[in-house]
């Protein structure tokens, strides 16, 4: 058995900006730092055997707070974690997106990671996680557009909800396949007027 705990990074000013982060390296803004600290404190009540992030910045710092703040070692940090790349479309908003490339921008090829690359990252990721942490619960730190796919194809559905940040989605194997057990969970951010 093993169960696996996706977490979204905290907000950064690049999300409160509207900007398209991909695998750009950005950090916490003050509010995602609270976001953590909130998470970590709802967690810690829970028994989790580690944590791995993804290499970026905005996803280290969350992890790390939840480590110092729940005890939960943090494993490693792992690059097949990224946030899906964006090609020419990092760094920009919506705005610039539609005055540089049109209302159509999402059916230009502009150099963003298909779902077939983002997934293999995925199943490699998977693979190393099964043979190395068997029977553990791990949580993952990762990317709204790296969990949302990967998401989808364990419970064979586009997920309609956007994933919020600190959220939590719980996933567990067991002898019938993975389960759902908790998705996109922020009931920890109540305070922030955020929770749901």
């Amino acid at each position: 058995m093993l169960t696996l705990g996706f977490i979204r990074h905290g907000t950064t000013e690049w999300n409160l900006a509207g900007r398209m982060q991909g695998q750009m390296d950005t950090p916490l803004a003050e509010v995602g730092r609270v976001q953590a600290e909130l998470l970590a404190k709802r967690l810690a009540g829970e028994s989790w055997d580690g944590i791995i992030a993804s290499d970026l910045l905005r996803a280290k710092e969350t992890a790390l707070t939840i480590s110092r703040l729940t005890g939960a070692p943090l494993l490693g940090l792992d690059a097949r974690l990224r946030e899906r790349a964006f090609g020419e479309l990092e760094g920009t908003t919506l705005q610039e997106r539609i005055d540089r490339w049109g209302e159509g921008w999402r059916d230009l090829e502009l150099g963003v990671e298909s779902d077939e690359k983002l997934l293999a990252r995925w199943a490699s990721f998977l693979v190393d996680v099964d043979r190395e942490h068997q029977g553990k619960r791990i949580l993952l730190v990762s990317h709204g557009g790296y969990i949302a796919p990967v998401l989808a194809q364990f419970i064979g559905r586009k997920l309609e909800e956007h994933l919020s940040n600190t959220s939590l989605t719980v996933m567990e194997r067991t002898p019938d396949g993975w389960q759902c057990r908790l998705l996109n969970c922020t009931v920890h951010l109540a305070e922030l007027g955020q929770g749901a």
